[in-house]
């Protein structure tokens, strides 16, 4: 086995068509997240993205993108603003995930959404969450269906919303593939003002996550595209989302809203649309990725299990534990306490912190 540490833009012709193949074979790679694509727009805006790359007997088998850190914690690409990660290779092939990071240098390994599906992974782990997923495999109308039948409250719910976004003064707009700057200039504005007023950390505070929109939204192949979506009522942005798609998924990745529509809920208006669009277009279906949200849960027919911990050799280990059990909500649900609480939410803020600024 034959391990190096490139970055995305310096891999060779046939690691890069190996890496599409392995993506285009791979159901459980459908997501924007695992597309060459996207690396090569996370190395545009930061200096330690790169790929752990794999051969056997010479040829490609496998690969792991990620960020290197600056004291020995890798983290996945793209950091905290990652929904889903893993290994990029032939399915079904094993991989010592361990053996891989020591061949190419990188001591800790810290994953918080990994594939659950991948066994490479399993030993690793401490904890499972899973990433919301609206399946439109079989149509907008078989999604809407199925919602029905589980939980008619949300269909009647959306069918109100529409009807009072038909009913608004000065008519409406949807545009899936809207250019203009002012449509993620409004979506940046609302989002910074919710991080503000919520106290939740600014994560476009720091340079790179904005730069990594814009990166996102330059990039247009075969594969791979960015998102910028926006809901106008009377000329007016009511809901902008800016993610990124391939042509299997699309990754709902930052929605915002103008809040003094809440009768109508353009936020759920424009996801609703969003996922009527990508069925239309073929699509599989609208990753939401994860959390405890009412709408994700009220929204998708299932979930992807994704797997969060550490990978860390015997004098590296007690470090890394620590970090992710102290780092986790969901690693350690047995927390109990005021002071637990308040330990965790400031090794969470920490961590989190860590992970923006690549330490």
């Amino acid at each position: 086995m034959d391990v190096a540490l490139k970055k995305p833009s310096d891999l060779a012709a046939d690691e890069r068509e190996a890496w599409a193949e392995f993506v285009a074979n791979d159901a459980a790679l459908a997501s924007p997240y695992f597309a060459l694509d996207f690396a090569e727009c996370c190395e545009e805006v930061r200096a330690d993205t790169r790929v752990v790359t794999v051969r056997e007997n010479g040829v490609p088998v496998g690969f792991l993108p990620l960020h290197t850190g600056r004291f020995g914690f890798a983290r996945p690409l793209a950091g905290p603003l990652g929904d889903v990660h893993g290994v990029i290779g032939e399915p079904g092939r094993p991989v010592d995930l361990m053996a891989w990071l020591k061949g190419a240098g990188i001591p800790i390994f810290l994953f918080h959404s990994a594939l659950a599906s991948q066994p490479a992974f399993r030993p690793h782990a401490l904890g499972y969450d899973g990433g919301w997923i609206i399946d439109v495999s079989d149509g907008f109308d078989a999604w809407h269906e199925n919602r029905r039948s589980i939980n008619s409250k949300i269909v009647r719910n959306i069918r109100t919303r529409f009807r009072r976004l038909e009913e608004a003064e000065g008519g409406h707009r949807f545009t899936m593939h809207d250019t203009r700057p002012e449509a993620m200039a409004q979506m940046l504005a609302w989002k910074r003002a919710q991080y503000s007023e919520s106290g939740v950390f600014d994560v476009f505070s720091v340079a790179w996550t904005r730069k990594l929109l814009e990166a996102v939204l330059r990039r247009r192949s075969d594969t791979f595209w960015g998102v910028c979506s926006s809901l106008e009522i009377d000329g007016r942005f009511a809901a902008v989302h800016v993610g990124m798609a391939s042509e299997r998924l699309v990754q709902y990745w930052f929605p915002a809203y103008d809040r003094d529509l809440g009768a109508i809920s353009p936020g759920l208006v424009l996801m609703v649309e969003s996922a009527r669009r990508a069925a239309e277009a073929g699509q599989k279906g609208v990753d939401l990725g994860p959390g405890q949200f009412a709408f994700k849960k009220d929204l998708a027919t299932c979930q992807v299990g994704l797997a969060g911990g550490y990978c860390a050799p015997a004098g590296w280990a007690a470090a890394a534990r620590k970090t992710v059990l102290d780092t986790s909500d969901w690693a350690h649900p047995e927390r109990t306490g005021q002071v637990a609480r308040l330990t965790g939410k400031a090794m969470r803020k920490l961590n989190r912190l860590t992970g923006f600024y690549g330490v």
